[in-house]
């Protein structure tokens, strides 16, 4: 090769490298960002009557680790979501990462003590996802409960007019929705709705409830235009994929969550939180 097409290769191959830097940069940044406050309406047709609205947070795949979310990040996040004034926070599973890319893994103190200074009067409470599985499980659920953070495990709680149930995460293997929904019954009257890392067992629950809160997918968290996302780590595609979704009647909302799995980076796919208003279903004159 002479001299001058050297060059021209050579600055071709900085020009790319320049542009690839670039891309990485911006999905860093995209990663890091304050996420986004979504909003959603949930009328009910059964809704107790008195009972006036409720505003529920829902956050998910919170993944504390470094360099995108270090506990210094989350803890000025959850300031800032206080400020929304829930009456219940809902927290959809994976608030750890343990992805080979982090520069720093957490202790499970360090991962859930942000979240012991989220505020609501009916508290917080959380359905684990896998990473939370695979990484030091009785570890983590001891410091949430530590924390005031009530875990539900294929469990139920009755908390104000909601009969919750906490289905266990499915991506691994832990989910048992009959013996989550026989906890609900168990409690007996009130509105039902169920948590759940993912939205996988949408398809199984045995009845409908009057909304499903979920994550997981990240809402694909690279999606690039034309493309699409890389995955939804669904094993049903991009039926659940993102966002506010009717699923053959039954209402899901499926956020894209706070952290990053794998990789530290974002495309197209915001960090969010869902701001839920819970109200009775207006009724015609």
């Amino acid at each position: 090769m002479t001299r001058a097409p050297r060059r021209r290769w050579l600055r071709w191959a900085a020009l790319l490298a320049l542009l690839g830097v670039a891309l990485l940069a911006k999905g860093y940044w995209n990663a890091t960002r304050d996420p986004l406050v979504r909003t959603a309406t949930v009328a009910i047709a059964d809704w107790p009557a008195g009972q006036p609205p409720l505003k529920l947070l829902l956050l998910s795949d919170i993944h504390v680790a470094g360099p995108d979310m270090p506990p210094e990040r989350l803890a000025r996040i959850v300031s800032d979501l206080n400020r929304l004034k829930p009456d219940l926070v809902l927290i959809a599973g994976d608030l750890v990462s343990e992805k080979r890319s982090a520069t720093h893994i957490y202790t499970p103190a360090e991962v859930v003590a942000p979240l012991g200074k989220l505020r609501a009067p009916l508290g917080v409470v959380v359905s684990p996802g896998n990473h939370d599985h695979w990484f030091k499980p009785d570890a983590m659920r001891g410091e949430m409960e530590k924390r005031g953070l009530r875990v539900l495990q294929n469990e139920a709680v009755k908390l104000g007019p909601l009969v919750i149930g906490g289905v266990d995460d499915d991506y691994s293997g832990h989910d048992d929705v009959p013996t989550t929904f026989a906890a609900m019954e168990r409690l007996g009257v009130g509105v039902p709705v169920v948590l759940s890392h993912s939205p996988d067992i949408v398809p199984d629950l045995p009845r409908p409830v009057a909304a499903v809160f979920a994550g997981h997918t990240h809402c694909g968290q690279i999606r690039f235009p034309f493309v699409g996302a890389l995955t939804y780590v669904s094993r049903y595609g991009d039926r659940f994929a993102c966002g506010d979704v009717d699923d053959r009647g039954q209402r899901v909302i499926v956020g894209a969550g706070l952290g990053t799995s794998l990789m530290p980076l974002r495309f197209n796919t915001p960090p969010d939180a869902w701001l839920i208003t819970l109200r009775p279903k207006a009724t015609a004159p």
